[in-house]
């Protein structure tokens, strides 16, 4: 009665066994597209703006990713944070990290 809802187990043929290989190299390219469409590529861009970061110096303009321009005034190594000019006579305490990238010098002139 239970083979009506079970079917009972079958023994599997000597020839399945090369799909077992199969399943490995669909596993393997998987992880090597992942490695090369994703983590590759994020590490990169990270490992570049630790870098930009890395660099800022008194005097670099820079664009914070809120979108708001200025000039740096203060680098404290030991700091996470940079004081940055956004006006004449208006400066603010940004983190290090908030830094989207670092402009051409004049940039905030011509603006």
């Amino acid at each position: 009665m239970l083979d009506f809802f079970i079917s009972p187990a079958m023994a599997q043929d000597a020839g399945a066994a090369g799909g077992g290989i199969a399943q490995i190299v669909m596993l393997v390219g998987f992880v090597a597209i992942f490695y090369f469409l994703l983590w590759r590529p994020q590490a990169k861009r990270a490992k570049q703006h630790k870098q930009l970061v890395a660099g800022l110096s008194k005097g670099d303009e820079i664009v914070i990713g809120g979108g708001m321009l200025g000039r740096v005034t203060k680098v404290s190594d030991e700091s996470e944070f940079l004081t940055m000019e956004i006006a004449e006579g208006t400066e603010v305490n940004v983190q290090k990290n908030a830094v989207a990238a670092v402009l051409p010098k004049g940039t905030l002139k011509s603006i």
